[in-house]
């Protein structure tokens, strides 16, 4: 094992500690995250006689699962296919999409959806079966749903329930800092307790990242409060290949009222017919691409800006007013209900809406079984990049993405014998800068220079712009983070500085990534920037 110079010198911690003086936790499994991906790959774990432990920073429910609306895509509809599926999503990733993932997504997803149905899952149903919905660019409808506009509650609440029925341990309020990684192999975490700042170490045969996206990175998102990218930081410090960062997903339509939640309106609202306006009420999205409104999200967000721009305003409009009332009412009750709440009548009133980045294409990248450059290190869902999703994903893919990949995990995991591994201690302290930093300011300021340099359009002053702001805050590396707060905007700002390095490294546009000064994809750009803590190769 390195001396303690040599190992300071190789890694990058956001706290100085030493294993050998902190509580330590061995535990067979360690799960970050409890969304579908985390708690779907522990269940599947619990159930072939594993024994999984999982991590979450807040309340196991606090999740972009919870939140997520329109539904899961699988090609069980007649008339559907797997191969239809596939040729959709290769259609929505704008080149860059892997084939063979897409078609393990594709082909694997229909029996991992029926498993969700086995765990307890209420899919809508008609006296055919399951009720299908359409979404964009979906040629078919194969979008399951649940109680209308609250299918990733109901999977939440199923998961929770499975979670508690295979007494699977879930440790709330536990933030994890950093993986303890050596010689390129992971053995653990370092976690931090929310509630009262004790550090405590957890030794593990193989650690599971499905800790979700970023969505924090941006004054307006769709995402919970908990979507920091924790998930890619940890990894990437720890030396473990990130790739396609510079692909943001912008979802069309946030609601947009002053003062307002940061609710979405599902694409499925569009799918059943809705119509985007601009403020002089015209329709806009059939001069732009031949699916209208159905066009996939990177097309209508930047549809959507353009009106903007155009009108001076700060919103387009959804309407759905020719669609009939009890339609309306019964498959969108938490939307109707929502917009009720701010004295807005889905039946009447037209929908104010803007774009709000909704989900990240890049993250760390697996293969075909989740498995990362750092051995024992898995990933899957929003958090990995398996090259399902390319540069733009199609709609109700991500709760797949989640489940065919945390699958193929616990696949891969059983394939292997448990393999006692010895736990090296651990330790750093090369943190020594005590100037007081204020991290609230910082991460303001952060989403400031995102948005508006980094966000649907890009171009290469604004992302130089940025890129100088991260450069002026390079100092951070060698403060200590205090707080799971401060540790958040630490790792807010590790992927920041790579989503803005790889979008401008990338001169052209495809997919989420946009660029004004090159405004068209270029064949030469058809590759993968893949980027890693000792530096970056294609």
């Amino acid at each position: 094992m390195e001396t303690p110079d040599e190992q300071e010198a190789l890694a990058v911690y956001l706290v100085n500690f030493d294993t050998r003086v902190l509580p330590v936790e061995t535990v067979d499994y360690l799960v970050i995250g409890s969304g579908i991906a985390g708690l779907y790959t522990a269940y599947l774990l619990a159930r072939s006689g594993r024994r999984p432990v999982v991590l979450t920073k807040k309340m196991v429910e606090n999740t972009s699962t919870e939140r997520a609306q329109g539904g899961i895509a699988a090609a069980i509809g007649a008339g559907d296919s797997p191969f239809l599926h596939l040729e959709d999503t290769l259609e929505a990733g704008a080149g860059l999409c892997d084939p063979e993932a897409v078609r393990v997504l594709v082909t694997e997803g229909p029996e991992r959806v029926q498993d969700l149905v086995e765990m307890g899952t209420c899919f809508q149903r008609t006296d055919e079966g399951f009720a299908l919905a359409r979404e964009g660019a979906h040629r078919q409808r194969r979008i399951l749903y649940a109680g209308g506009d609250a299918t990733g509650a109901e999977i939440q609440r199923a998961l929770c329930f499975q979670a508690t029925e295979q007494k699977i341990p879930v440790l709330e309020h536990n933030f994890v800092v950093d993986l303890l990684v050596h010689h390129g192999r992971c053995y653990g975490a370092l976690v931090c307790n929310e509630l009262d700042g004790r550090l405590t170490v957890f030794y593990s045969q193989a650690v599971i990242l499905g800790s979700g996206g970023a969505g924090q990175l941006y004054r307006q998102t769709t995402n919970p409060p908990v979507a920091t990218g924790d998930g890619i930081a940890v990894a990437y410090r720890a030396g473990a290949e990130v790739t396609d960062l510079e692909f943001v997903q912008f979802h069309p339509t946030m609601l947009a009222v002053p003062e307002g939640p940061p609710f979405l309106i599902s694409e499925a609202v569009r799918g059943e017919g809705g119509v985007l306006r601009n403020v002089r009420g015209e329709r806009f999205m059939p001069g732009c691409h031949p699916g209208a409104e159905l066009a996939p999200r990177d097309v209508v967000s930047r549809a959507i800006l353009a009106e903007m721009q155009s009108t001076g305003a700060e919103h387009v409009f959804l309407d759905v007013t020719h669609l009939p009332e009890d339609t309306l009412r019964r498959r969108f009750p938490t939307i109707a209900h929502t917009l009720a709440m701010l004295g807005l009548d889905i039946c009447r009133d037209w929908i104010p809406v803007a774009p709000a980045a909704h989900y990240i294409m890049g993250g760390v990248r697996t293969n075909l079984h989740g498995e990362t450059s750092i051995e024992d290190l898995y990933a899957c869902g929003e958090v990995a990049c398996a090259g399902v999703h390319g540069a733009n994903r199609l709609a109700s893919n991500s709760l797949l993405d989640g489940l065919v990949f945390g699958g193929r995990i616990v696949e891969r995991i059983l394939t292997r014998p448990a393999a006692l591994k010895p736990n090296p201690h651990f330790s750093y302290s090369g943190l020594r800068n005590d100037r007081p930093v204020d991290y609230p300011s910082l991460r303001e300021e952060l989403q400031a220079h995102m948005s508006t340099y980094v966000g649907l359009s890009r171009e290469a002053a604004g992302l130089e712009r940025t890129l100088e702001f991260f450069r002026r805050h390079e100092y951070l590396e060698q403060c200590p983070a205090q707080s799971p707060e401060a540790m958040e905007t630490r790792n807010l700002f590790q992927v920041g500085a790579l989503v803005t390095e790889a979008a401008a490294a990338r001169r052209e546009s495809r997919g989420g990534h946009y660029r004004t000064d090159y405004p068209e994809p270029r064949e030469c750009w058809r590759k993968h920037l893949i980027f890693k803590r000792a530096g970056t190769h294609e």
